[in-house]
């Protein structure tokens, strides 16, 4: 399939700043210096560089320009997105390996996250994402087998849990709660990391509309990841 205007646009970035011609913070040709480098208008210049902003490629000062953000992956606080789906967006390779899945007995704090009685068996699964052959996060997630009752049928080595979850039971609505931690020695043994590397740990529920589908816990070592958003604000 042909690439896009603003397309062909992006993955010259890309292979800029993958080739290390562009470093971090290096500042990139500006729209209109884009514009003419590859006969497009304006906008079609802006739209690239705009949606490399929002997947955290490109930082955007005003009046300064836009350069070469830091080497870090980043997912937005604002939308649930597949993980597969934003490493790939940034040009690099997925891959994902199931560590466990398992139906278990849950404790009163994860019933009460999945809204179900502490005697009930739910689904378990753990699975260690990858980007460019490197740990970049550990997904714990608890799901609600009433709700999902072919969860552990499938195989999380070849797609990831967000995904199959959004097929079988769309989400309607999301909490976060945000924290650095200390990960335990088991999750910082998966990360590749030492004991005492600070880890960005999100714990997300979401529901559809039978319920509470699945309580998760997000696990990414803290000089590897972070978190942003781009609001448009109508006036």
């Amino acid at each position: 399939m042909a690439l896009t205007k603003f397309g062909i646009i992006k993955q010259f970035i890309f292979n800029k700043i993958e080739s290390g011609y562009w470093p971090q913070h290096h500042k990139v040709p500006s729209e209109n210096e884009l514009a003419e480098q590859f006969n497009v208008s304006r906008m079609t210049a802006r739209r690239a560089l705009q949606e490399l902003t929002e997947q955290g490629v490109l930082v955007r000062s005003q009046g300064s320009g836009t350069f070469v953000a830091t080497f870090k992956s980043q997912s937005s606080l604002l939308e649930i997105r597949n993980i597969a789906d934003e490493v790939q967006d940034r040009g690099h390779e997925y891959q994902s390996k199931q560590l466990r899945l398992e139906a278990i007995n849950v404790n009163d704090e994860i019933a009460i996250l999945l809204s179900c009685r502490p005697s009930d068996t739910v689904y378990y699964s753990e699975v260690l994402h990858y980007e460019n052959k490197q740990p970049i996060q550990l997904e714990q997630r608890y799901v609600n087998s009433e709700l999902v009752p072919t969860y552990l049928a499938q195989n999380f080595n070849q797609i990831t849990p967000h995904e199959y979850l959004s097929s079988v039971a769309p989400l309607t609505e999301a909490t976060h709660e945000i924290e650095a931690v200390i990960a335990a020695p088991e999750v910082c043994q998966y990360l590749n990391i030492k004991e005492t590397q600070p880890c960005l740990q999100v714990k997300r529920r979401t529901w559809a509309r039978q319920g509470v589908v699945s309580a998760a816990i997000l696990t990414s070592p803290g000089d590897k990841y972070r978190l942003g958003g781009h609001i448009i604000i109508e006036q």
